[in-house]
C-alpha cells in the first residue's frame, strides 16, 4: 500500500492555514476532481478520495491536533480514503462513493448556490445532451446498535410495500447513507428508476464512543493500583480484554489496545481502542488509612521514596 501524502500537501495549504483557507482549498479541488466531472478517470477518482480524506481530518480541530502531533498514526486511519471511499466531508449535497461494490451517499445539507453549480457542471451527459429523466429518489432510515455498525449486518427496510434486504458494511458510521440504485421511484418513459438512500442511525453505547476508526473509553482505578501497578478488565466490542497498567501511572494516561477498534479497510484491518485511565482519589479515609498516608508523606520528605 502506497505511503500516504501529507494532508496539508494534498490540499495545497500551509500547516498554519486557517479553517476558512482549508475549506476554500477543499471546495476548489473537490469540484475539479469530482467523479461526475471526470467519468471513468481513475486518477481523478483517487485524487477525489485523497482530498476528502485530508479534509475530514484537517476540518476537525481534535483530529487536526492529533495529526499535527502524531501524523497519520494519530488519526487511526479513520478517514474517507482509508475506507476505500466512504466517509469524509463533502461541501455539496448528494456526494456518492463506492465501497466493496456498494454505493454510499453523504448528505451534508448542501443546496442553494452549490447545488446550482453542480447542476450546471454535472447535469448533462456526454456531448452536452441532457440526461433522460429519472424516477424519484426515496429515502428511509435504519437503526443500528453500536456493535452492528462496527461489524456490519443485514437489515430489512420496506419501500412501497416491498421488503428489501440491505447489507450494512463493517465500519459504517452514524449519518451515512447507503445508495441502492434503481430501488426508488418507478422509471418514467425512456428513463431509469430512481435510487433508494438508506440513512444509518447508530445508537450510542453505554460506555464506548467512536471517533472514525478509533474506539474510546475510560477506566477508573484507585490511587494505590495506579502507584503499584495492576491489571484491569476492559470492555471492548470484542468482549472483555485484560490490560496491564504499569506502576506510577498518572491520571489521564491513554493506553492503546491495537486491533480492537473499527474496521477501516476492505481487508479487515481495524483501528485501535484507546483506554484513558482515570485515577480516583479517595474521599472518606479511615483513621488508619490517614496515618499510613501521613507516614508515606513523611517518608517522601526524608528521601526514602523513589
Amino acid at each position: 500500500m502506497a505511503e500516504k501524502r501529507d494532508y496539508y500537501e494534498v490540499l495545497g495549504v500551509s500547516k498554519n492555514a486557517s479553517d476558512d483557507e482549508i475549506k476554500k482549498a477543499y471546495r476548489k479541488l473537490a469540484v475539479k476532481y469530482h467523479p461526475d466531472r471526470n467519468p471513468g478517470d481513475k486518477e481523478a477518482e483517487a485524487k477525489f478520495k485523497e482530498i476528502n480524506e485530508a479534509h475530514e481530518v484537517l476540518s476537525d480541530k481534535q483530529k487536526r491536533a492529533r495529526y499535527d502531533q502524531f501524523g497519520h498514526a494519530g488519526v487511526g486511519g479513520a478517514s474517507g480514503g482509508a475506507y476505500g471511499g466512504f466517509g469524509g466531508g463533502n461541501p455539496f449535497s448528494g456526494g456518492n462513493f463506492n465501497f466493496n461494490g456498494q454505493s454510499f451517499n453523504f448528505d451534508f445539507g448542501g443546496g442553494g448556490a452549490f447545488d446550482d453549480i453542480l447542476g450546471s457542471l454535472f447535469g448533462f451527459g456526454a456531448g452536452g445532451a441532457r440526461r433522460p429523466r429519472r424516477g424519484a429518489d426515496y429515502q428511509t432510515n435504519v437503526s443500528l446498535t453500536f456493535e452492528e455498525a462496527i461489524f456490519g449486518t443485514t437489515k430489512k427496510v420496506s419501500v412501497n410495500g416491498t421488503d428489501i434486504n440491505v447489507k450494512i458494511p463493517a465500519g459504517i458510521d452514524d449519518g451515512m447513507s447507503i445508495r441502492l440504485r434503481g430501488k426508488g421511484g418507478e422509471a418514467p418513459e425512456g428513463g431509469e428508476a430512481g435510487d433508494l438512500y438508506v440513512r444509518v442511525r447508530v445508537k450510542p453505547h453505554k460506555s464506548l464512543t467512536r471517533e472514525g476508526a478509533i474506539i474510546l473509553s475510560e477506566q477508573t482505578i484507585d490511587m494505590v493500583d495506579a502507584a503499584l501497578g495492576c491489571e484491569i478488565d476492559v470492555e471492548t466490542v470484542d468482549g472483555v480484554v485484560t490490560m496491564k497498567v504499569p506502576a506510577g501511572t498518572q491520571s489521564g494516561t491513554p493506553f492503546k489496545l491495537s486491533g480492537h477498534g473499527v474496521p477501516f479497510r476492505a481487508d479487515g484491518d481495524r483501528g485501535p481502542h484507546i483506554v484513558t485511565v482515570i485515577v480516583e482519589t479517595p474521599k472518606n479515609l479511615s483513621k488508619k488509612q490517614k496515618e499510613l498516608l501521613e507516614e508515606f508523606k513523611k517518608s517522601k520528605k526524608r528521601g526514602f521514596w523513589g
